[in-house]
Parts: C-alpha cells; sequence; structure tokens
C-alpha cells in the first residue's frame, strides 16, 4: 500500500500556472507508473494525465494536453504536475494514483483559477 500526499494548489488567475507535487512512501515508486486525476465540484473524478515507470513516456487527455506537463523524480519518490495557461474549467482538486491499479486517494490539493 502506497500513501500519497499532494501539494501545491492554490488560487491563480486565469493564464497562470502551478506545479503541483505528488510525495509517495515506500520503497516501490519506481516500480509503478503514475497518474494525475481531479475532481471538480459536482462531476466525477477524472484521468487528466500519466507517466511510465521510467519517466520516459507520458500521456495526456485531450483537455490537457500542450498546457500541463507531468514528471517525476525516482529520487524523490515525488511525481510532478505543471499546468499552464490555466482556464477556470482547471478549477478541481487534483490527485495522483498509481496507475492502473489504484490504491487508496490522498488527501487531494485544491486548484482554484479565477477569470
Amino acid at each position: 500500500q502506497v500513501q500519497l500526499v499532494e501539494s501545491g494548489g492554490g488560487l491563480v488567475q486565469a493564464g497562470g500556472s502551478l506545479r503541483l507535487s505528488c510525495a509517495a512512501s515506500g520503497r516501490t515508486f519506481s516500480s509503478y507508473a503514475m497518474g494525475w486525476f481531479r475532481q471538480a465540484p459536482g462531476k466525477e473524478r477524472e484521468f487528466v494525465g500519466g507517466i511510465s515507470r521510467s519517466g520516459s513516456s507520458t500521456y495526456y487527455e485531450d483537455s490537457v494536453k500542450g498546457r500541463f506537463t507531468i514528471s517525476r523524480d525516482n529520487a524523490k519518490n515525488t511525481v510532478y504536475l505543471q499546468m499552464n495557461s490555466l482556464k477556470p474549467e482547471d478549477t478541481a482538486v487534483y490527485y495522483c494514483n498509481k496507475i492502473p491499479n489504484l490504491d487508496d486517494w490522498g488527501q487531494g490539493t485544491q486548484v482554484t483559477v479565477s477569470s
């Protein structure tokens, strides 16, 4: 079981940037792919994108492609989500998790984008 702690959220104006971090416990971080997810108010949690175990491969949903970048530092057991050109519709609680086999969710980090 991996424990996940997300951080880095906040309030930002449209067009701004934020960098989220997700710290994972355990010694096997580099053995699994990681994904970022988000849940907007009144909506179901959705997949944003993912990164392979080594970090050499990434995938993004169309809604964030070209604006968001996922990276990881296996030495620090941390995965990052760099978010640029933020839009009000990016407002959500952001989570990370192992993929494809999810572990328990962390508390998430709130991102609010004002127009």
